[in-house]
């Protein structure tokens, strides 16, 4: 059983420099120096978020988080080379700095999402042309398409929306030149037919995942973020899949799909406030995220404990940056 009292609801830690709260990661910035590039120290928080906004909080997500990342990260730098640079915790990865690309990238394996963005969501409005791409009439939902689709967005740095576009428009505003829009989206699915044939081995269907990136001083394009965790992406229990879809409803999942659509049975997401999220609905939450871990990495999730509160444990594990300056 989880101890679902220890939450890191924040990170908020103010002998650390340069501080950007993001919705779910608590980041500080340290300067190059001599020896060492310029990094980022991001501390995943358990805050959960969807619908541009933040739900709850979930105990030993963002370790779940950081760790699945990690797993990701070593299978795939083959791929495509990533921001990390060292773990000092459990929650807390040193990247690289980066210049962060204005575009995520989104690939779809299958006619599935909840978000306004979503090609399921667009879909069911009437929509045929999508992102770029034209699907025939007739899908059901959560239907396989015949090849990944690519379905970029604009990114949406200050907590607004991020914009469907399509490679045309992105290339068109500026957003990304048109070698640096070839080369991610080789790079992204390459990493999608990466996760998704190790996701089989494990019984797993990889349907959808983001992925973010970003340029070093030379140009050089690098892998961000997270990859095929649990809040990325979406998951589907492959022995589930069959017998969910021909009755038409949703495949039995581990992501956070499992809250999402708690909360879009409940209330318009964009429209009005958020219903407060039950104590059974949070620990239902934080068994799919831990043996969602246990799935993907073949590896038992264990919960670090130490330090009196899970802030105190990384507090004490990032001391030796405190005396840095930004």
């Amino acid at each position: 059983m989880l101890d679902l009292t220890r939450v890191l609801d924040h990170a908020r830690i103010p002998e650390l420099p340069n501080p950007y709260f993001g919705k779910v990661r608590d980041c500080y910035d340290l300067s190059a120096t001599q020896s060492e590039p310029a990094r980022r120290i991001l501390i995943a928080s358990d805050r959960i978020s969807a619908y541009d906004r933040i739900l709850a909080a979930i105990p030993f997500k963002g370790q779940v988080l950081t760790q699945t990342a990690r797993f990701w990260f070593d299978h795939t730098g083959d791929i495509c080379p990533n921001h990390v640079l060292s773990y000092p915790d459990p929650n807390v990865v040193i990247g690289r700095r980066l210049t962060i690309l204005p575009v995520e990238i989104v690939v779809r394996g299958y006619l599935a999402g909840t978000t306004a963005t979503s090609i399921l969501t667009l879909y069911r409005q009437g929509l045929r042309r999508i992102y770029g791409h034209t699907l025939p009439d007739g899908l059901r939902d959560n239907q396989v398409l015949p090849s990944p689709l690519l379905t970029p967005t604009s990114k949406a740095f200050d907590g607004g929306h991020d914009q469907p576009m399509t490679p045309e428009q992105i290339v068109r505003s500026g957003l990304l030149t048109a070698a640096q829009w070839d080369e991610v989206s080789d790079v992204a699915l390459a990493l999608f037919a990466r996760g998704q044939k190790m996701a089989a081995d494990r019984g797993l269907i990889l349907v959808d995942t983001k992925y973010e990136f970003g340029t070093d001083d030379t140009g050089r394009i690098i892998l961000a973020d997270e990859i095929h965790t649990p809040d990325s992406s979406r998951y589907w229990l492959a022995a589930g899949y069959g017998p969910a879809f021909a009755a038409g409803s949703r495949p039995p999942s581990f992501d956070k799909d499992i809250i999402r659509a708690w909360v879009a049975a409940r209330c318009d997401p964009y429209g009005v406030d958020i219903p407060a999220i039950p104590d059974g609905m949070i620990a239902a939450t934080a068994a799919a995220y831990r043996d969602a871990y246990e799935w993907i990495t073949g590896q038992s999730f264990v919960p670090d404990l130490t330090g009196a509160t899970p802030l105190a444990r990384i507090r004490a594990n990032l001391r030796p940056y405190f005396s840095r300056s930004g």
